[in-house]
């Protein structure tokens, strides 16, 4: 199978490079930094040499998008906007040229398009849209907007022959360098895991190795199209999320934090709160409905494994280190 990654070089972007890659299959990764020959260079906005990877392939999933890890001024707000839309759109654009357009087109999308809540679970049927919440920060409307745009920028684009699925994806959780568990779990060896502004709030996640299982079940399932919640089915409060993950690492306290440091600490992580203050309670009802069967469907089973295998690739990078 030949599958096509516009934004494959983030955290996610390489943890399905490297599944799919694994499993065989030939993987191009469009980036804006080109480093080797299963890349190719775009500037993620407009057509260029990188849309012939598309024509002939049989699976597109786009990941383009600034990272949301950054804090959310006007200027970064834009870009995120701008990268997310821009890259569907232009995406849509070579899947509409390609003589041989793609099977399927996965775009990413993300969790965050459902309203701040505590009452009931989002799940695509039942699930209600933010943007119009009371009691929130006016800008985390702008983050739905986001997700809306991204989500139409697909829609939209005429691929006559391409079934399109949205990937409204809680975190991915996996044990690489820079990503949001490694941040979690480096917070809970400094003893600062505790729950943040009470913790009641829930957080929606999914383990990567289901991630990408979900994904290969959605590029097979030619019967599923438009958006698809990528999410465990147990969502939890903040407060339990931590304490679970605080047991896994086998560190028995975690410090609480109040909604102002929280927002100390996210300044000095160049991060904004909307990313632990909003409450992500997001099950995956149609992956779910199809039959889909999660390897890690608990967050205590899937932090066991999390905890074990970062401990591992920091022995085999210690033993590395010392050999050379």
């Amino acid at each position: 199978m030949k599958v096509v990654l516009p934004g494959g070089t983030g955290q996610i972007g390489t943890i399905l490079d490297r599944a799919l890659t694994a499993a065989g299959h030939e993987v191009t990764v469009v980036t804006r930094r080109p480093a080797h020959e299963r890349q190719v260079g775009w500037d993620g906005a407009t057509l260029g040499r990188w849309a012939e990877a598309v024509d002939g392939s049989d699976v597109v999933v786009n990941l383009a998008g600034r990272s949301v890890s950054c804090r959310y001024t006007a200027e970064n707000l834009r870009a995120m906007m701008d990268s997310r839309v821009d890259s569907a759109r232009v995406v849509g654009q070579a899947i509409a040229a390609a003589a041989q357009p793609p099977r399927v087109w996965l775009q990413m999308s993300t969790a965050t398009i459902y309203a701040h809540r505590f009452d009931a679970p989002n799940g695509e049927a039942t699930g209600v849209i933010g943007g119009s919440e009371k009691g929130v920060p006016d800008y985390w409307a702008y983050s739905v907007d986001i997700a809306e745009n991204w989500e139409r920028a697909q829609s939209e684009a005429p691929t006559p022959a391409t079934r399109k699925v949205a990937l409204r994806s809680a975190m991915v959780m996996s044990p690489d360098r820079g990503g949001v568990f490694d941040v979690l779990l480096g917070l809970v060896r400094l003893g600062l895991g505790g729950p943040v502004a009470g913790g009641a709030q829930y957080v929606s996640w999914i383990h990567d190795e289901d991630f990408v299982r979900a994904v290969e079940f959605l590029i097979d399932r030619d019967d599923i199209d438009g958006p698809v919640n990528l999410a465990s089915p147990g969502p939890l409060p903040h407060r339990d999320f931590m304490r679970i993950l605080r047991a896994a690492r086998g560190v028995p306290v975690g410090l609480p934090a109040t909604r102002w440091m929280a927002e100390l600490g996210a300044f000095a992580l160049r991060s904004d709160t909307e990313l632990l203050l909003k409450s992500r309670r997001v099950v995956p009802g149609r992956l779910s409905a199809a039959g889909f069967d999660f390897a890690y469907p608990e967050w205590q089973q899937a932090a066991e494994d999390l905890v074990r295998r970062a401990r591992s690739a920091r022995s085999g990078a210690g033993r590395l280190r010392r050999f050379t």
